[in-house]
């Protein structure tokens, strides 16, 4: 089985093809396909290759599914004997993908 490490957003997921993950929004409509050109490292049956940081002609292929907007949270920042509170509300927004095909070259 045949798996990437991919960095986008400034996090780093583990994606297998067929595998479905949620990434930060990306710039693209449902339906088209996007690459993710940041490969950290590919692995599988044939050994694994790890980049420096990145690896050279390796991409991995996903179709975006849908954008969403994850579940709510509530950040309230208090202090003590002074009467400070503030409460406020962040949902954030994440792309769903469809790994596609990972590609080495």
């Amino acid at each position: 089985m045949t798996y990437a490490v991919v960095e986008t957003g400034g996090k780093q997921y583990r994606v297998s093809p067929g595998a479905t993950v949620d990434v930060e929004r990306l710039p693209a409509q449902p339906g088209d396909l996007v690459e993710v050109g940041r490969v950290l490292m590919v692995g599988g049956d044939g050994g694994v290759a790890v980049g420096t940081p990145v690896l050279e002609g390796a991409k991995v292929v996903a179709e975006v599914q849908s954008h969403g907007r994850g579940k709510k949270i509530i950040v309230f920042k208090f202090k003590n004997k002074t009467r400070y509170r503030r409460k406020q509300g962040h949902r954030q927004a994440y792309t769903r993908l469809l790994i596609k095909e990972i590609v080495q070259q």
